[in-house]
């Protein structure tokens, strides 16, 4: 996938932007505050219809405008040409176009092209809160199996209909007949998205390893599944989640009418990271974390691409400032041959190993 170019107005720090990155690794560099992580984040828009840090969408207007709109021309590996607009107002929901057709649902924009970012934001994913995990899990997902992305948007709204009946039974049981019912829908979805969770990271750490023993850091990294299901540690079948799953519903039914909330669930579960066996989050340096975090992006990019057989795009936000010239130089190499990249930073580089870098300056990025 590559993108050919792409037209920012009024959105974020610009009034007006048009970018025409290279094939391979570009480096886009500016001052603080030019508007660099915007740039990416417009890409990223085009790519899952949504922002790097999943900002409000008004969140995103240029100061004093009423509307932002963003242009995207791709090409994807096949030479096939993709067009994304998306359009947002005050005044009216945002729209989004694939190939100048309006799409109903934003989610068919997914995996149309797919897209790998690493950003400092990020680091949350190893050592934040477990809702983080689960969304690295499900963006890599989404953008690799439909079958995944169709099941978790419906147990999403099944999730939301079964707590407002749970809330509703807090106040009078006469409805509680109807949860059995609810409850057989939502273990039926939670079952296959619990079991392709388990079956990527078994399939996935197989590339971590190797691109984390490639970097030279000389530690075992590992990903473990944390679900109040019960503890699984390898893949099993959908079949067997939701037999564990209905089980536990059945134990725990008063305390979620109590709590009004359902209390299990893909929704509920968390991923631990692990280095040498021991809990990352809680012991791992900054520099560990960062290093962790890379290494999982870089796997990740090339678990898309084995999937797919499309090369995504990878956007790397501050890439320089987050770690030591060594692991830029072996991440600049990994990147070499995979795709188009994108990379920001306050300065350019000229002293890299890495011939094949196009160096774009950033400037006047809030001129039309």
């Amino acid at each position: 996938m590559r993108l050919q170019e792409i037209r920012l107005t009024n959105f974020r720090k610009h009034i007006g932007l048009v970018c025409n990155p290279a094939d391979g690794i570009n480096l886009v560099y500016g001052p603080n505050g030019s508007g660099k992580t915007n740039l990416l984040e417009a890409v990223h828009y085009c790519a899952l219809a949504k922002g790097l840090n999943t900002a409000p969408d008004r969140e995103c207007l240029h100061f004093g405008t009423d509307y932002f709109l963003l242009q995207g021309a791709f090409t994807d590996d096949r030479e096939i040409d993709i067009g994304v607009r998306i359009a947002y107002s005050r005044t009216s929901e945002k729209q989004v176009f694939l190939n100048n057709e309006e799409l109903k649902r934003f989610s068919e924009l997914i995996g149309r092209v797919p897209c790998i970012t690493f950003s400092p934001m990020e680091l949350q994913v190893v050592n934040g809160p477990p809702g983080e995990r689960r969304r690295f899990l499900d963006n890599a997902l989404s953008q690799t199996n439909r079958r995944y992305l169709e099941d978790l948007l419906n147990y999403r709204r099944i999730l939301h209909q079964r707590n407002a009946l749970l809330a509703a039974l807090y106040d009078n049981a006469s409805g509680r007949e109807h949860l059995g019912v609810w409850t057989e829908n939502l273990a039926g979805l939670a079952a296959p998205i619990v079991s392709c969770r388990l079956d990527f990271i078994e399939r996935f750490l197989g590339y971590f390893r190797t691109v984390y023993a490639e970097l030279g850091l000389g530690e075992e990294p590992g990903i473990g599944y944390r679900s109040l299901a019960g503890c699984l540690r390898e893949p099993v079948s959908a079949e067997c989640v939701l037999e564990t799953l209905l089980d536990r519903f059945r134990e725990i039914e008063q305390q979620e009418v109590l709590r009004r909330r359902t209390l299990l669930g893909p929704h509920r579960d968390d991923v631990v990271f692990l280095l040498n066996g021991i809990d990352l989050r809680k012991y791992g340096s900054q520099g560990q974390l960062r290093t962790f975090l890379i290494a999982m992006k870089i796997a990740l990019q090339q678990f898309v691409r084995r999937q797919t057989g499309e090369k995504p795009l990878f956007l790397l936000d501050d890439l320089f400032s987050e770690l030591d010239g060594t692991r830029v130089e072996r991440v600049l190499e990994h990147l070499q041959g995979e795709g188009q990249a994108i990379i920001t930073a306050t300065e350019s580089r000229g002293d890299s190993s890495i011939n094949d870098i196009s160096i774009q300056e950033l400037v006047n990025a809030s001129a039309k």
